[in-house]
């Protein structure tokens, strides 16, 4: 059986840090998670690089005058989601783990309400790490938090048809996601993190960070404003 109190976020570097630090949201989402602690509440909190990893990524490919090295460009985004994750884990204070965990299988031992993680290994994103804690925890469920409000079926940036999508099987948001991942790939999750979902039964929520009542309305297994990946079967 699943259990519903442990909660995983894959906090997205693009609503925490977008070019500076998103003070207010930092705040609020603290705050939440917080209320939530007292009530019997543990979270597995997993943060992306964002626009700092893109500015480390782009800078090393201005230097290097080297965009083919995934690896290396790939391990410089891990250090920055890392980086984030240990501001997020002083944040917190003594709530938090005392350290930042890389490993996914680390999170078995922790004995705090909040664990902070970061990126591990080269060739996937933090949503990855995210889906691999959700499966070590054996919980069912994945609040992927970003800057977007839901999944449209194109981008609403270079198509105003693009039809805003509430609930989409992975099959479907398949169908229109890139098939492989490359360093610093923009998309709602990552490809190879929502196979991995797909595979173990994960659902995935996709919320605007700043949208909080919906944050909390989906910790609480309540309807929330963003799209939920799921399979159908």
């Amino acid at each position: 059986m699943k259990d519903t109190k442990k909660i995983v976020i894959s906090l997205g570097g693009s609503i925490m840090i977008p070019l500076e630090f998103n003070i207010p949201f930092v705040r609020q989402f603290i705050a939440s998670i917080r209320e939530y602690t007292q009530q019997g509440y543990s979270f597995f909190i997993i943060t992306g690089g964002g626009a700092t990893a893109r500015l480390y990524q782009n800078g090393l490919k201005e230097v290097t005058g080297n965009s083919k090295d995934i690896e290396m460009l790939d391990w410089i985004g891990i250090f920055s989601t890392r980086l984030n994750a240990e501001f997020m884990r002083l944040a917190f204070g003594s709530e938090a783990t005392d350290v930042v965990f890389w490993n996914p299988c680390d999170f078995s031992t922790i004995n705090k309400p909040i664990a902070i993680g970061a990126g591990d290994t080269p060739g996937h994103s933090t949503d990855h790490t995210a889906v691999l804690t959700a499966k070590g925890i054996n919980s069912s469920r994945v609040i992927n938090l970003s800057n977007i409000a839901y999944v449209y079926d194109s981008d609403p940036k270079k198509n105003s048809n693009a039809i805003k999508k509430e609930k989409l099987t992975w099959d479907e948001y398949f169908s229109f996601i890139p098939k492989e991942w490359t360093p610093g790939m923009n998309v709602p999750f990552d490809v190879k993190a929502s196979y991995m979902a797909q595979k173990n039964g994960i659902e995935v929520c996709i919320i605007n960070g700043n949208n909080i009542e919906s944050f909390k309305n989906c910790i609480e297994g309540k309807a929330f404003e963003g799209t939920m990946l799921y399979d159908k079967s």
